[in-house]
């Protein structure tokens, strides 16, 4: 049996808008991790790219976790872990660099041990250490999921739009992390909001099966999450606003934040730039970066 595999696992956007904790999509940008298992005791970890000197080294990182979890699960006792890490995916951003770090860790661990776990064991184990599978599914199977959570097992439908379209994603250059963007949210939201955001999850999931991608515009808004995380992102508002402005298909904040991510048809470089520079006027600088969707989820290099 191998000792030593890589794996690539895409980032993703979740949230889409309404469908909060529920709706990803997986992106063509890209974490390679190379993990090597041996007799030898200790955790090594080397990084290239984003989180270069920033990534803790010891038992706290999540890719060590998930690679634990495997082994417990799995009755290996493999002492020594090495990990080789190249990261294009931003850190904190909302473009899913954990779960893409819990997914490599996991699906990694798995091939060195046999391949005993489904997909769907993955996609339950990196939904515990997670939190929530709205990043983790897509991360797993490509292509754009719907997930739930139904007595501690998540639940999940994948398909592919039958239109192509690009993504923009705006990365500001400032962290945001996931716990930080929870804590503003309320504990309940007025009725009213609910159903708005129920219709518009539904509209959106239907125009992304259908390729009735004008119908976005109005499938990506939502009153559950991104109202109450604006005060996080300088010019959220007026930056979402410009993209739409400029011809994007619609536009929401990608995970929680602080990326936002533009729909866009074929005007994608228009796009992106008016986004950049509407961030710039708030003293925010930022960058852009055109994905497409992920046909395959996390795969054996």
């Amino acid at each position: 049996m191998a000792n030593t595999v890589k794996i690539r696992v895409p980032g993703t956007t979740a949230n889409c808008g309404p469908g909060f904790d529920a709706v990803g999509i997986a992106c063509t940008i890209y974490n390679d991790l190379e993990l090597t298992l041996s007799d030898q005791g200790g955790i090594s970890l080397d990084v290239t790219g984003e989180g270069a000197g920033a990534i803790p080294a010891d038992g706290s990182n999540v890719a060590v976790k998930a690679i634990q979890m495997v082994l417990a699960k799995t009755g290996c006792n493999a002492n020594g872990i090495a990990l080789k890490m190249v990261n294009n995916i931003p850190l904190a951003r909302g473009l899913g660099s954990s779960a893409a770090a819990i997914v490599g860790g996991l699906v990694a661990a798995n091939e060195l041990t046999g391949s005993t776990l489904t997909k769907e064991d993955i996609l339950d184990m990196a939904t515990a250490i997670e939190g929530h599978p709205d990043n983790v599914a897509p991360a797993i199977f490509g292509g754009i999921t719907v997930s739930i959570m139904d007595s501690g097992s998540a639940k999940y439908l994948r398909f592919l739009p039958p239109k192509d379209f690009s993504m923009v994603a705006v990365i500001p250059e400032f962290n945001l992390s996931t716990k930080a963007a929870r804590k503003v949210l309320p504990d309940s939201v007025p009725f009213a909001d609910a159903v708005f955001n129920v219709s518009r999850t539904a509209l959106l999931v239907g125009s992304l099966c259908t390729g009735e991608l004008k119908l976005l515009i109005h499938a990506l808004e939502d009153r559950l999450h991104q109202p109450y995380r604006e005060q996080l992102i300088p010019g959220m508002a007026q930056v979402l606003s410009v993209a739409r402005q400029t011809g994007a298909l619609g536009a929401a904040l990608s995970g929680a934040g602080p990326c936002l991510l533009a729909f866009t048809a074929d005007n994608s470089d228009a796009v992106g730039m008016a986004m950049v520079k509407a961030f710039n006027i708030h003293k925010v600088a930022a960058r852009y970066q055109i994905l497409d969707i992920d046909k395959k989820g996390a795969i054996i290099v």
